[in-house]
């Protein structure tokens, strides 16, 4: 008991000193050492890789960061997008490089002098570490500087912490969602209007940005007595709508134009759902995930009513968990851009395993975390088995049509 007393002052005093140190100066310390574990992780991983995964037996972490969705970003950057759209058997598009958006791709290009693996690692780092910066800055507007930090711990740390350094788009398109919601909630809005394109040219996700816009506009407007909506507040907010929508509907645009194919970049996103479905033949809203319920469960062996059952079941627990206290308490720009991205997500997604890495963007969803210092730890240390585990399957043992990271 002596002892334990004896150390609670050294504790406090440790505490005292850590919430003395800068805010970039204790998320910089929390990110590196997350990225140190990230590390070791793929290195245990890379080790025990068999011969038959994709990346054969022993692979290095060059070979992980390039890998997968990686190729066609490094496609991207050094030879553009195809002017004839690839025809697969049958007469139907083909997987092609116009479903990787341009941004990522050229700025690990430039930021590597042309080393494009080593530009595409800085840039997934540099942007993370961005996004854990912005990410405390949105939360501290809604809870307190402990409840943010935990928030960006679990953050760095998260199932898909990977992100953070192979050569996916994600880790800056995040970054770019969480400066833009930092602005939205300060009502900065001059970087909304820089922000907006450099979001929707890094990867797909615009739309539900400018569906927040929409939902944030009506939710100032009905709350315009306590919360004043001056003319230049409104002017501003639909202004960016229609800049969010026209930069969405835009890539498509170029896609048509640059292909002389209307859907081109339409039918390019539907030739990897055919893997799946082979008789896709266009996009209807919603269908990815009403057919996929059946499918999935009967590739598991199970009535396929379950599957649709399931999906009732994930539909209406999502609802549930953006309508709960904890999330309402982030404030109405964290909640109403997680609806608009999930509503999103089942529009035009079909589900499969790189839906957890689509689920990226929902990451101030991390300030509901529990506050407990037990709850705080057992989901960090989950969080740290799911990185294992996705690490696992995705990366080193990966070598089929469900172990796509």
């Amino acid at each position: 008991m002596a002892d334990h007393v004896g150390l609670t002052p050294v504790l406090a005093r440790a505490g005292d000193s850590w919430r003395g140190w800068p805010v970039a100066a204790r998320i910089a310390l929390i990110y590196g050492l997350s990225r140190l574990v990230t590390t070791a992780i793929m290195l245990l991983v890379a080790s025990g890789s068999p011969a038959g995964s994709r990346f054969g037996a022993d692979p290095s972490l060059i070979d992980y960061v390039l890998g997968w969705d990686a190729q066609w970003y490094w496609l991207v950057a050094v030879s553009g997008y195809p002017h004839e759209l690839p025809l697969a058997e049958g007469g139907t598009v083909a997987e092609n490089a116009w479903a990787f958006m341009p941004v990522y791709a050229h700025l690990a290009r430039l930021v590597g002098f042309g080393a494009w693996g080593a530009g595409a690692l800085v840039v997934s780092l540099a942007a993370g570490f961005v996004a854990c910066l912005a990410l405390h800055g949105l939360l501290r507007r809604r809870v307190d500087d402990g409840a943010a930090t935990w928030a960006v711990t679990l953050f760095a740390s998260a199932p898909l912490a990977a992100m953070f350094q192979v050569g996916y788009a994600e880790a800056l398109f995040v970054a770019f969602l969480l400066l833009a919601l930092w602005a939205l909630s300060a009502r900065r809005w001059g970087w909304l209007y820089l922000l907006i394109p450099l979001m929707g040219y890094t990867r797909p996700g615009i739309l539900a940005f400018a569906l927040l816009l929409g939902l944030y506009g009506v939710h100032r407007w009905w709350r315009r007595r306590s919360d004043p909506l001056p003319v230049r507040e409104v002017l501003h907010i639909l202004a960016l709508g229609a800049l969010a929508v026209l930069v969405g509907f835009s890539w498509q645009v170029i896609a048509a134009v640059v292909t002389g194919v209307p859907d081109a970049y339409l039918q390019t996103e539907i030739a990897w759902r055919r893997g799946w479905l082979p008789d896709t033949t266009g996009f209807v809203p919603f269908e990815g995930w009403i057919r996929a319920a059946p499918l999935w469960f009967s590739l598991w062996g199970l009535p396929t009513w379950i599957g649709y059952a399931a999906l009732a079941v994930l539909v209406l627990g999502t609802a549930a968990a953006l309508l709960s206290r904890r999330v309402r308490a982030l404030g109405p720009e964290v909640q109403l851009w997680s609806a608009s991205y999930v509503l999103y997500l089942l529009a035009v997604f079909f589900p499969q395993s790189s839906t957890f890495r689509l689920l990226l963007p929902l990451s101030p969803l991390w300030g509901a975390a529990p506050r407990s210092r037990a709850g705080r730890l057992i989901t960090l240390a989950l969080c740290l088995l799911g990185q294992w585990l996705w690490i696992a399957i995705m990366y080193g043992s990966g070598n089929t049509f469900w172990q796509i990271p």
